[in-house]
């Protein structure tokens, strides 16, 4: 069983729309799990409509509780709190859920004990049936964090189904960024495949992206997308892989039928022959031969 991982070091560059692809043309080869772990903004159910089999709530985090009947009303935890969590309405004292931090400052300053550290509700986790395989995903409570923890969950409960089903693959949609949800959708991947546009901001953030794999030690393949819009930024783009002796194995070019199979809802490469459905089996042949060398 191999990991491959897709990033894009920046939103926007359709990577999803890639994934989906990788995901159509992988199950017609094998059988495979699928990860989305953009937890903050999740949207590869758009393209699949799982069937929900199971969700489990996600609780990952603290926070603070004032019990007014036990409250001295001295201000203390106010006055130590540095997120401005702890809100004053009537001479009684609050926290505000979205903005504590889980520090527990406020906890170990009350002269009373009438605060206590409960656990919070960051979301929920999915294991869903899709056409082509097991999907993991999930969905942040507004102003939840530990999205991190979330991919890692996430990951190990598709480890562990992959198992059970005998799976040739996983394959992750990481999110955009550089943060802690990226890093933790990288680690002990065997291969990361990098999505680009010809932008400015496209390119730093693939020269960031690449960085972080370099780091683990993860293999990298790119694919730039809508590599048309830019043919100048995209040879910068070539350019620069090539001096990192980087491949770049699929160059997609910006066509509405992309919009078509969003419209549907379905993967791109699902659509009659196209042009982009063409380059995505073309990135897929490189994963599987990089794969094949892993």
């Amino acid at each position: 069983m191999k990991q491959v991982v897709v990033l894009s070091g920046k939103g926007g560059t359709g990577k999803t729309t890639v994934v989906a692809g990788l995901a159509h043309l992988a199950s017609r080869d094998g059988s495979l799990i699928l990860v989305d772990a953009d937890v903050d903004a999740p949207n590869l159910e758009l393209l699949l409509q799982p069937q929900v089999i199971a969700e489990t709530p996600f609780y990952s985090s603290k926070v603070a509780e004032i019990a007014q009947t036990e409250c001295l009303r001295c201000g203390d935890c106010q006055a130590i709190c540095r997120f401005e969590a702890v809100v004053q309405n009537d001479g009684d004292y609050w926290v505000d859920p979205v903005a504590c931090e889980g520090c527990a400052s406020c906890y170990y300053a009350c002269p009373g004990g009438a605060i206590q550290m409960h656990e919070h509700l960051d979301g929920q986790w999915y294991h869903s049936a899709t056409r082509f395989g097991t999907l993991f995903h999930a969905r942040l409570e507004a102003g939840a964090e530990n999205s991190g923890k979330m991919v890692s969950t996430l990951r190990q409960q598709a480890l562990f189904r992959s198992h059970e089903e005998q799976a040739d693959w996983i394959i992750v949609d990481g999110g955009p960024g550089t943060g802690c949800p990226v890093i933790a959708a990288v680690t002990g991947a065997d291969l990361a495949v990098l999505v680009s546009e010809p932008t400015v901001s496209g390119v730093h953030d693939l020269k960031r992206a690449m960085g972080i794999c370099d780091h683990f030690r993860v293999p990298v393949l790119v694919c730039v997308n809508k590599c048309d819009i830019n043919p100048a930024v995209a040879q910068e783009i070539v350019d620069y892989c090539r001096q990192r002796a980087v491949s770049v194995v699929a160059r997609v070019p910006y066509n509405e039928i992309v919009l078509t199979s969003i419209q549907r809802s379905c993967a791109v490469t699902e659509l009659n022959d196209n042009v982009v459905a063409r380059e995505i089996q073309n990135l897929w042949v490189a994963v599987r031969g990089r794969l094949a060398k892993t």
